[in-house]
């Protein structure tokens, strides 16, 4: 499967885990959350490259999708990731707190989305 068909189920499923958590249905929000992980985990075995492509969503429209990407990203493009988290955790909403809780797990060293095998 091509990277950016890949990158695009990823965003495409941050999203509409977003929209069923705000609806209030985590079960379905689960489904996607279940193949956000998936779709990452197809970009890992392309290496840096599927991280590479991975950051393309890093300037995203929407901050849930910039948000969830720079954590994944955030060993592979520290600074570009952190970047983010930063400018989005200052926020308000989901977006905010998963941002200043994924910056709090990387500080204290529990970070652990893409570790080096």
């Amino acid at each position: 499967m091509a990277l950016e068909s890949l990158v695009a189920q990823f965003a495409q499923h941050i999203a509409a885990q977003t929209d069923c958590i705000l609806r209030g249905d985590s079960k379905t929000g689960n489904k996607h959350a279940d193949k956000v992980f998936a779709a990452f985990a197809k970009l890992r075995e392309q290496g840096d490259a599927g991280r590479d492509a991975l950051a393309s969503l890093l300037a995203a429209p929407r901050m849930d999708v910039r948000v969830t990407a720079a954590a994944f990203l955030l060993r592979h493009r520290t600074e570009e990731a952190k970047a983010v988290l930063e400018a989005a955790a200052s926020g308000e909403g989901m977006a905010a707190l998963g941002a200043q809780q994924t910056l709090k797990n990387w500080e204290n060293g529990t970070w652990a989305l893409d570790l080096l095998e």
